[in-house]
């Protein structure tokens, strides 16, 4: 049974999971990032539990939570919020005494790639990345004609709950032009780095994987899925390519 994690990031309650192998400890750690929500989650909807348990019973850790705005957490979404998210959660994870410091890896779908990569480029307790599925940056919502509008859609969706948030949106959008994974990707070397991505995804065209892949430094792979939606957690190829490289890899 996986533990829950609770951690206080700026007075807001992250909330987590940590699942742990059954072998001999200390284990490698695979911190997963979740994406950005784009509609309200159904009642039963699955979530992150199934990948976390299958890279378990792989022989690593690993960590699930959600990201501001988001599930069991507190507070709104805000992308440089989430850059800290994920920096406490690293912070927990580093001084486990059942986990091996020297791997600890991110696995990131969507909008979650985007901050593994980001966070990663200056983060160097983080050894190697997995990017499903990311973007090279938001352009799709930093030049929207309105700014107004962005939030008002992800107010829809249920990730910005105040009502006095945010102060400024034109402000809070800049938290979407400064994560770009394409500013950011060839900070991961000399670290290891997989991009997986779809041919025909609906959601983040497969030339985003190509540009990313061309601007990291090695070592790098990139793994192309024929077929597949966007969410490549549900995909048992994707997530065998992604054990199998954290195997060698990581």
């Amino acid at each position: 049974m996986p533990e829950k994690v609770l951690l206080d990031v700026e007075g807001i309650i992250i909330s987590g999971q940590l699942y742990l192998p059954e072998a001999k400890a200390p284990h490698p750690v695979v911190c997963l990032c979740h994406g950005i929500p784009a509609h309200k989650p159904e009642p039963g909807a699955s979530d992150y539990g199934q990948t976390a348990e299958e890279i378990c019973r792989a022989g690593f850790a690993a960590m699930i939570f959600n990201f501001r705005g988001t599930g069991a957490s507190g507070g709104n979404l805000d992308m440089l919020g989430w850059s800290r998210d994920l920096a406490a959660v690293i912070d927990y994870l580093w001084v486990l005494p059942d986990i091996d410091r020297s791997r600890l890896s991110l696995l990131g779908f969507s909008g979650g790639a985007a901050i593994s990569i980001y966070v990663a480029a200056g983060d160097w307790r983080v050894s190697c990345v997995a990017a499903c599925a990311c973007p090279t940056d938001f352009a799709v919502l930093t030049e929207a004609d309105e700014p107004r509008s962005v939030v008002d859609y992800f107010r829809s969706v249920g990730t910005i709950r105040d009502t006095c948030f945010p102060a400024s949106p034109q402000q809070w959008l800049e938290g979407f032009r400064t994560v770009r994974p394409i500013d950011y990707v060839a900070n991961i070397a000399p670290r290891p780095l997989l991009l997986v991505h779809v041919d025909s995804d609906e959601t983040v065209d497969v030339n985003h994987a190509y540009r990313l892949y061309h601007r990291a430094g090695e070592p790098r792979e990139l793994v192309v899925i024929n077929g597949a939606g966007h969410r490549l957690r549900h995909d048992n190829r994707a997530i065998a390519a992604i054990i199998n490289w954290l195997k060698a890899r990581c």
